[in-house]
């Protein structure tokens, strides 16, 4: 059996069974983490969550921004955007199925030595509270009433942890933090703005994952959410998200041996 993570999808289906094929992927076999962001942008988001739910076991994906964007417009939260490709999925009559099942997957998965988010941590969580905090999340996500959850998600604040937070803003903060930040400042204020690559940012921002006291070091952390990075391994953490969606790869690693990387090209969608 082998253990390979995939990058960002965002309804790039073509790409995935290309890259899926490189692999030899067989599913009585291997397993499967999706970095998040199944959908939207790419042409297939429809077929790509077919997919990957028609995987069961083989396959886990933790939640991605783009993925609760689709959930958020499902229960009329939220509106479609110009460049979403959302709609064959709420039009779809599998949606129902197809949207109970996206909104039960988890925001973080831990195995072994490695912790998959889609986004990244705040310094301060242990793994343990990470996997804590994301719980908290997902019991609102799984739950009857989860429409309410969205309605107070969105927004920028709080932008630093406090076990003081409560209610709502805690949730937001969690949620955000786990599918949203690439920088924050060296007091642990996450930034939710800025896009850039590294050494591009603005001088008082860092990459999220180079903060000092950052508990969760002795992990491997596995991400995405992070074209302009790309598929990138250093200090603890790998990145998966090499731009699929815009015209760079999709990319795939043997979490196994930690080494081998397997890349499609892609078209540029976006």
């Amino acid at each position: 059996m082998t253990l390979y993570a995939i990058g960002d999808v965002q309804g790039c289906l073509d790409e995935l069974e290309r890259l899926l094929d490189q692999l030899a992927f067989d599913p009585d076999k291997d397993r499967l983490w999706f970095t998040g962001d199944l959908v939207n942008r790419g042409p297939r988001s429809l077929e790509t969550l077919r997919r990957v739910r028609g995987l069961g076991e083989a396959a886990i994906t933790v939640l991605g921004n783009h993925d609760l964007h689709l959930l958020a417009v499902a229960c009329g939260v939220r509106q479609l955007k110009a460049r979403d490709t959302l709609m064959p999925v709420l039009q779809a009559p599998d949606r129902d199925e197809l949207l109970d099942w996206l909104r039960t997957r988890p925001l973080a998965h831990r195995a072994g030595n490695h912790l998959m988010v889609h986004a990244g941590l705040t310094p301060q969580w242990t793994v343990d509270q990470v996997l804590e905090r994301a719980a908290e999340a997902e019991s609102w996500l799984r739950g009857a009433h989860y429409p309410e959850l969205f309605k107070h998600l969105y927004g920028d604040t709080p932008d630093q942890w406090s076990e003081r937070l409560e209610g709502w803003p805690r949730l937001r903060f969690i949620v955000s933090c786990l599918t949203r930040i690439r920088y924050c400042d060296r007091q642990a204020r996450l930034d939710f703005q800025c896009k850039r690559s590294p050494g591009q940012q603005p001088a008082h921002l860092i990459p999220w994952f180079e903060l000092e006291d950052r508990k969760t070091r002795p992990l491997e952390i596995i991400f995405g959410h992070w074209a302009t990075l790309g598929a990138w391994r250093a200090q603890g953490v790998t990145c998966l998200d090499s731009g699929c969606l815009w015209g760079g790869s999709l990319s795939a690693l043997n979490l196994d041996d930690g080494i081998t990387w397997t890349r499609v090209a892609c078209r540029g969608y976006q």
